[in-house]
């Protein structure tokens, strides 16, 4: 008597689809947006680790205290493009932002 119960594999696309909606809707657009800036801050924290920064040494570099590098590295949702670029010059790394014009509407990506 073989199981007759299956298991349903959904791809992370799928889920996403589901429970946030699809590509292009209001929540899943939020979602999506604060998941780069939360992999930006990761980003950041990374590369000052690989350049043997402390987040005060960062910090003098650019002109801000610790607690900005440390609030950048953990939520970069209420920070500056000028800001990002100051951190990633310090960190003596590129940037490159893609600018994407869909149905009318501006957006970076």
């Amino acid at each position: 008597m073989g199981n007759t119960n299956k298991l349903k594999i959904y791809t992370l696309e799928q889920v996403k689809d589901k429970y946030l909606g699809e590509v292009g809707t209001e929540k899943r657009d939020t979602y999506e947006y604060e998941l780069r800036l939360d992999l930006l801050g990761e980003m950041i924290k990374q590369t000052r680790k690989e350049r043997h920064l402390t987040q005060s040494e960062l910090g003098e570099l650019i002109g801000v205290q610790k607690s900005q590098i440390s609030r950048i590295e953990r939520n970069a949702k209420n920070v500056t493009i000028a800001t990002i670029l100051k951190v990633f010059k310090a960190l003596k790394a590129r940037v490159n932002f893609n600018v994407e014009l869909l149905d009318g509407e501006f957006r970076i990506a």
